[in-house]
């Protein structure tokens, strides 16, 4: 930053308006401390930097690579300001680009996940100032929306929502982007005077640069954002004073549903709802949320999946109502929305290892919606604690013989040290569905960061089940050390087979695994096309609870990161796998019990977003038990327009086994179309070859105003193989009509 003159303070003080600071970034001892200016006539979000404050107010300039470059400045001029008023705390920037014709912008509906590889400008808010949590918000040069929200620096929840607004504008030389964040839509300490902690970050896709205004390690890669104990300071801003903070959203629901796989059948049955949610800030750092009559019928459909192991998968939780606060219910670091540490192998993972509260148990019984009567919650912060507590109940479903069921889960932990916390968790479930009455489970975990690059986290959690009894008690022991250069991982994980927590999800049950892993990733000087090597290899060896084998994976990738950020990847496993029952994987495909050994290697490319095809294309081939695999894959997208992108996800698996060849294949195709950053319209087209289903879901989704949506919803599922042989016959059917409307207090 330029040291201003004693003429330039002069005239400072004559024309700025209240509040300017002269030096609105200042670094001392190393300590970086951003100066936010009040502002007292109201700002226009457009796009345009017309307003005289941004010639009255100095520019914070002094950005600092992470990468390709580590501490070199900027390579191209960034000016950012942080204002407010009695209202709302502005974030501003102007991006120069000397090249603006390669900037990167294929993308602009809100949430998008291909908008963060993406040129944009982000903004981190440690509004707690306890170094280790935040909220994000980015924007595109075309308008693409962020926001999400950070726990311990490493686990992001990007389906967190709030209430505010970006403009963008283009100018001669670059893009401009303005956001207005509302303190309504924040939660923050007590008092009219506030200290949050703050980044701000510029990616630039085409030359793969991410440069911030404190200085942050390459070695903890794009998640460096996250990294709140590495912010400046934010000071000299002021909230409003305390207001009622209360919002209502109520909801229409209209809805015509066909199903003839239901006994009995239902056609053309016509149901309109209503719903109402209500969020109340009991302090401004505590939040009680109330819904009733919960519906989620604007949720996207799942994405198919192939499933060629014998263990259940994940699906992502979707549903608005239960992503607020989820970082907080993440438990033994384990949980939705999990971003893997930098350098973390990619063959760990953690798919073994269980999650103890899965929210998509509430609602949902053998992937069929059951009905909401509706609950609350209560969220957020006291001090260095953090608490949570949950309560919803969901009716009784025939068709599924689910009965009416109450969830509580009940979260507590207490930040400790610089970046540590410990904590405890308590799920139950008043109707169990293995046994009569109800189901519980409590734990205890913790999450320690030392240094830069050491973590440690573990959790211990017991069941208790009735006519369940003998060994309940799960526990996992983690230890990660991730630097750039050099990465270790040690993992133990115990999960008896009368662990039971049915509010949460057991992948894999009667096991323990240890899991090694060990990486090496120099960097090459002085290259201009590659920025980084990968050379990574793991041990999981995983048996039953009586230390008989029953998994065994050695693993060996090398892989290679251009200076574009392209990506080729180079693995062998090496497996052996014990049935104690037959496996199998499709009618015609039955595997027998016993020992088998075998290996296969895969080897994959990634173009990078600033190419029109991004993603990610595999081969893998090898031996598959008795017999040999062969698959291909595809999940990646084509950017036709910054408006219109079609993403295919397509996986075919050819398995020769006793000289009979097998095809399983999941394959779909998304199309989007994009009006504006707040409205758009979905096509997503599935099949399965494992149901014989073809599966069709659009989805128009407009939020008329910040936090007001309407949605319009059609499914459609259809046999691939009738058994008379004329056409596709229906299946299932549904056409949704939701509108809400956020009133706020």
């Amino acid at each position: 930053m330029k040291r201003a003159t004693a003429v330039d303070l002069l005239l400072l003080l004559v024309i700025a308006p209240a509040g300017a600071a002269a030096q609105p970034l200042v670094v001392e001892g190393g300590a970086y401390t951003v100066h936010a200016t009040r502002i007292t006539t109201a700002m226009r979000i457009d796009g345009r930097l017309d307003e005289p404050v941004y010639e009255q107010v100095p520019a914070i300039t002094d950005y600092i690579q992470q990468e390709p470059r580590e501490g070199a400045p900027i390579s191209e001029r960034t000016e950012s300001w942080v204002l407010f008023d009695d209202d709302n705390l502005y974030i501003v920037c102007r991006c120069w680009d000397t090249h603006p014709e390669r900037i990167v912008a294929n993308d602009m509906r809100r949430d998008s996940t291909n908008l963060r590889q993406n040129d944009n400008f982000a903004v981190m808010l440690d509004t707690f100032h306890d170094r280790r949590n935040g909220v994000l918000f980015y924007v595109t040069p075309v308008g693409g929306m962020f926001d999400g929200a950070t726990t311990d620096e490493r686990i992001l929840n990007g389906d967190w929502n709030t209430v505010w607004q970006a403009k963008v504008g283009r100018f001669d030389g670059g893009w401009i982007a303005e956001m207005a964040i509302p303190f309504k839509s924040l939660r923050y300490a007590g008092g009219r005077d506030q200290v949050w902690g703050i980044n701000l970050r510029r990616t630039i896709r085409a030359k793969n640069e991410y440069a911030y205004i404190t200085p942050l390690k390459r070695q903890w890669g794009i998640i460096a954002l996250f990294r709140a104990s590495a912010a400046a300071t934010l000071v000299d801003l002021q909230v409003p004073p305390p207001a009622k903070n209360l919002e209502i959203k109520p909801s229409a629901i209209s809805r015509v549903t066909t199903d003839l796989l239901a006994r009995p059948a239902i056609r053309n049955d016509f149901a309109p709802d209503a719903a109402l949610d209500v969020k109340y800030g009991v302090t401004k750092s505590l939040t009680a949320d109330f819904t009733y009559n919960t519906d989620f019928a604007q949720v996207e459909a799942d994405e198919v999946q192939v499933n060629l192991t014998r263990f259940s998968l994940l699906y992502p939780e979707k549903r608005e109502f239960f992503l607020e606060g989820q970082g907080l219910f993440t438990f033994g670091n384990v949980g939705g929305g999990t971003v893997p540490l930098p350098g973390t192998s990619p063959a760990s993972g953690s798919t073994d290892a269980p999650t103890i509260f899965y929210s998509r148990r509430i609602g949902l019984e053998s992937g069929v919606a059951v009905p909401m009567i509706g609950g609350g919650r209560l969220s957020g912060r006291a001090g260095k604690w953090s608490v949570g507590a949950l309560n919803i109940a969901s009716d009784a479903e025939d068709t599924v013989n689910a009965v009416r069921t109450d969830f509580t889960v009940l979260r507590v932990r207490r930040d400790i040290l610089r970046r540590s916390a410990i904590g405890a968790l308590i799920t139950a479930r008043s109707a169990s569905t293995v046994a009569p009455g109800s189901n519980q489970v409590a734990g205890v975990d913790g999450n320690f960061s030392f240094f830069q690059n050491v973590y440690l986290n573990g959790y211990l959690a017991k069941s208790q089940t009735e006519t369940r009894d003998g060994d309940d008690t799960s526990y996992r022991a983690q230890f990660n050390y991730a630097a750039d250069r050099y990465g270790l991982q040690v993992d133990r994980l115990v999960v008896p087979a009368n662990f039971n927590p049915e509010v949460g999800f057991v992948p894999r049950t009667s096991f323990r695994r240890s899991f090694a892993s060990a990486r090496f990733s120099p960097r090459p000087a002085r290259n201009t096309t590659i920025r980084k090597y990968y050379v990574e290899s793991s041990l999981n060896y995983t048996t039953d609870n009586n230390n008989h084998l029953e998994s065994r994976e050695a693993a060996a990738a090398f892989r290679v990161e251009l200076q574009n950020s392209d990506a080729f990847h180079v693995e062998y496993f090496h497996d052996y796998e014990f049935l104690r029952r037959p496996f199998t994987l499709a009618d015609n495909l039955r595997i027998p019990v016993g020992g088998y050994e075998f290996a296969h290697a895969r080897a994959a490319y990634s173009p990078g977003q600033q190419h029109r095809f991004s993603g990610t294309a595999a081969f893998d081939t090898g031996s598959f038990y008795d017999g040999t695999k062969t698959s291909a894959s595809v999940n990646a997208r084509l950017g036709l327009t910054s408006q219109l992108g079609v993403e295919p996800n397509v996986s075919v698996n050819w398995i020769d086994r006793a000289s009979t060849v097998t095809t399983i294949t999941g394959a779909g195709a998304r199309t989007t179309f994009t009006m504006t950053p707040r409205m758009f319209v979905a096509a997503l087209l599935q099949y399965a070859s494992s149901t014989t289903s073809l599966s069709t879901n659009l989805r128009f989704r407009w939020e008329y105003q910040p936090g007001s949506e309407l949605f319009v919803v059609y499914s459609e599922g259809r046999d691939t193989l009738p058994l008379s042989g004329s056409g596709m016959p229906l299946e299932t059917r549904g056409f949704v009509v939701k509108v809400n409307r956020l009133l706020r207090f």
